[in-house]
């Protein structure tokens, strides 16, 4: 039963932090200008807009995923105006970076709510540590075991996904944010870089083969973050 409950709870976790990912998107989009995906009804918490729009990355794809490697990967879109980010490059970068922003602010909040945790005596560093537990509950009975496992899972879900996405590969979100560290200009020639279908489907095979080289070195980077005193870089 333990990891039927854990994989739930992944796939809600992932839900919830995949919808805010797109939301982030969207919203920092219809700040710049673009209503698209406002209109879309994509600035919006609730996973059911983005499972409409992508339901075999929102749905099919992390549950396959979910069974053959204990993980929920997947993905989701928020629509945009290509004439306004070709316009406005650089607002079109920030967009992209707005989505591995939001999942950084849910990791910080996760990792706020366990230190609040452990320091009221709730709850307390695992006798073993993994992604799915970087927290457990003092009492191993009762509603506490169940906030530490969500709490564990949602820390680490949002750090791996801000992290990965900001690697500029295209089509993760580092591959049209990075060009706000150049002029719109070249921040231009890199989204149309970014949106060619074909170094795409290279990435998404990159970024699938570094999904789970990199998940050790993050999953060390949160422990070190969360517990300073234990862990070492």
């Amino acid at each position: 039963m333990q990891p039927v409950i854990e994989a739930a709870t992944w796939y809600v976790a992932f839900l919830f932090s995949v919808a805010a990912h797109e939301a982030a998107h969207a919203w920092c989009a219809k700040r710049g200008g673009d209503w698209t995906a406002y209109h879309g009804g994509q600035v919006s918490l609730d996973p059911l807009p983005h499972i409409r729009r992508e339901p075999f990355g929102m749905v099919i794809l992390p549950l396959i995923s979910l069974f053959l490697i204990q993980w929920p990967f997947g993905y989701a879109s928020a629509p945009y105006d290509p004439l306004w980010a070709d316009r406005h490059p650089r607002r079109a970068a920030l967009m992209a970076l707005a989505g591995p922003l939001a999942n950084l602010a849910l990791a910080i909040l996760a990792g706020g709510l366990i230190a609040v945790g452990i320091a009221a005596g709730l709850l307390e560093p695992p006798a073993s540590a993994s992604m799915t537990h970087v927290a457990a509950a003092v009492v191993d009975e009762g509603l506490w075991v169940g906030v530490a496992l969500f709490l564990s899972v949602f820390f680490s879900l949002n750090l791996m996904l801000a992290l990965l996405n900001l690697l500029p590969l295209p089509p993760l979100d580092g591959s049209t944010a990075i060009g706000l560290l150049f002029n719109e200009r070249t921040a231009l020639r890199i989204a149309e870089f970014s949106r060619n279908p074909m170094f795409s489907l290279v990435g998404i095979v990159v970024a699938w083969q570094l999904f789970g080289r990199l998940s050790g070195p993050i999953f060390h980077l949160g422990a070190v973050l969360l517990y300073p005193d234990a862990y070492r870089l």
